[in-house]
């Protein structure tokens, strides 16, 4: 979870509506931004992170990568949602190679996942619980799930070389733009299309993570529906809706109902967390993710939760040519890259 390495991979965030790919040079100490873009996928291509329209996933990673003419092949890719668990546990203090050969037992007794149909991996953490105890993070992620991406990654001409989880791309991309104290305390935000995933940093490591199923793609839904008007009409009103003319007032309506919805369930996932980790303060949230676009949302979210906001730039700590990257679409693209970039960051090891 966010270690660097020798050789580069292509970031590549596939989102429930459109496909980012990252790639950096990292012939310098401070990593440059190679290529970047971004293709939309059609409306229905993945719904509820299931794969209903392979082929157009396929087709739209083959058009992205050969329109950016990037020739780099392996692929670090990432997943969230319902097939994915993690959670940190103790377990008794024992070596990382013990860890290995016990650990699916020790899964066996968390995950709410049948042990044969998922893959595990396991962090030790840094914070000692005790002499006889250790905190370990451990990730599960359905077989099925992995399978889905490395599939259309490899029928795409690419070699998937890293799974990732979204939570942990982001607080790649994060730790590489901050230092974090070690007590202090922050959360991230990704609020995409379809799943908003939050996770928690202390002193830059993971205290909690949570995916719930909402997003952006709920607001654009309402919009076409209320408005009568094609699913890209409702997304680009949604963006821009303070340019929405006539509709302004009923756009701003429709996007303040469920703008409500994603700041109530931040709301309740923060105070879970400062509920079983008595007097830890969050000092800021960092708002990533298509939703992190919409004009209203991070003031919303400040003011329903009193905590400050700030929308996540990615690309603080990377340089990019002026001349081939303009600084103006860099800002506009920033929230939206911030999982691309965490995977481009991972790059493989030796």
């Amino acid at each position: 979870m966010g270690l660097f390495a020798k050789k580069d991979l292509i970031g590549l965030d596939i989102g429930s509506s459109s496909i980012k790919a990252v790639e950096l040079d990292w012939g310098k100490k401070t990593p440059r931004l190679k290529h970047f873009g971004m293709i939309p996928l059609p409306p229905e291509a993945i719904v509820d992170g299931a794969f209903m329209d392979s082929a157009s996933i396929v087709e739209s990673i083959r058009s992205l990568i050969e329109g950016l003419r990037i020739k780099t092949k392996k692929v670090a890719v990432s997943i969230s949602g319902h097939s994915v668990y993690i959670k940190s546990i103790n377990v008794p203090t024992m070596s990382e190679t013990q860890l290995e050969e016990s650990i699916k037992w020790e899964a066996e007794q968390q995950i709410p996942f049948d042990i044969e149909d998922v893959s595990l991996d396991f962090q030790i953490l840094d914070e000692q619980m005790s002499p006889e105890q250790m905190p370990v993070l451990l990730v599960a992620a359905k077989k099925d799930m992995i399978n889905d991406y490395t599939a259309v990654i490899e029928e795409a001409g690419l070699q998937p070389t890293i799974v990732d989880v979204d939570v942990f791309a982001i607080e790649n991309a994060y730790n590489l733009s901050f230092e974090s104290p070690e007590d202090e305390v922050v959360a991230l935000v990704n609020i995409g299309a379809s799943v908003m995933n939050i996770n928690i940093l202390k002193g830059g490591t993971s205290a909690f993570t949570r995916d719930i199923a909402i997003g952006g793609r709920q607001i654009t839904e309402e919009i076409q529906k209320r408005l009568k008007l094609t699913y890209e009409e409702a997304e680009s009103l949604k963006i821009r809706e303070r340019d929405a003319g006539t509709q302004s007032a009923e756009v701003e309506r429709i996007i303040r109902g469920t703008a409500e919805q994603l700041a109530s369930e931040v709301r309740r996932s923060l105070e879970f967390f400062a509920a079983s980790s008595s007097g830890v303060e969050i000092k800021k949230i960092f708002l990533s993710g298509g939703c992190a676009k919409i004009q209203i949302l991070p003031g919303l979210i400040e003011e329903r939760i009193s905590i400050p906001v700030e929308v996540f730039n990615p690309f603080t700590k990377i340089d990019y040519n002026p001349d081939i990257f303009d600084p103006e679409y860099i800002k506009q693209v920033a929230p939206l890259a911030a999982v691309g970039v965490g995977l481009a960051l991972r790059r493989e090891r030796d």
